[in-house]
């Protein structure tokens, strides 16, 4: 699968989270061209501050392949993962994180941090940013506007 084909399966899973009330973000993880995980924020409806669509899509690949570290694998999100996202990614050694839709108020892949290319830490990884980012972006302002 390709990153367009990825990022729709990844909003499908942000539309889920619709259903709960939690921010619609979505996310999927990769690995030799199979989707070993995919999972949406989860925030609200389990009270987790920490549930955000890729962490728990990292620890559902992690568990699905029996291991902590991630290697060869790419993380697909709705949203440009923000820090504690990006920091899971670098955790979990990914090799590739593509987003949608960047976010200047949090985003830690290119709009406020880099986490994925930073020397000074012990891994780095390849960011794709944009993918169908119009779509995505518009499903975070229609839920926002919705909520005012």
């Amino acid at each position: 699968m390709n990153d367009d084909e990825l990022m729709i399966i990844a909003l499908e899973e942000a539309r889920a989270a619709l259903y709960h009330g939690d921010v619609p973000v979505g996310a999927v993880v990769v690995m030799n061209g199979e989707v070993v995980a995919r999972r949406h924020n989860e925030r609200e409806k389990l009270g987790d501050p920490t549930a955000h669509a890729e962490t728990l899509a990292l620890r559902d690949a992690a568990a699905a392949v029996g291991s902590s570290r991630l290697d060869g694998a790419t993380l697909v999100s709705t949203l440009e993962p923000c820090p504690m996202c990006a920091g899971a990614a670098w955790l979990a050694r990914v090799e590739r994180v593509v987003f949608g839709a960047g976010d200047l108020k949090a985003g830690a892949l290119g709009s406020l941090y880099n986490l994925g290319a930073d020397p000074r830490l012990n891994h780095e990884f390849e960011v794709t940013p944009r993918v169908r980012e119009t779509e995505c972006a518009e499903l975070l302002v229609n839920f926002f506007a919705a909520k005012r």
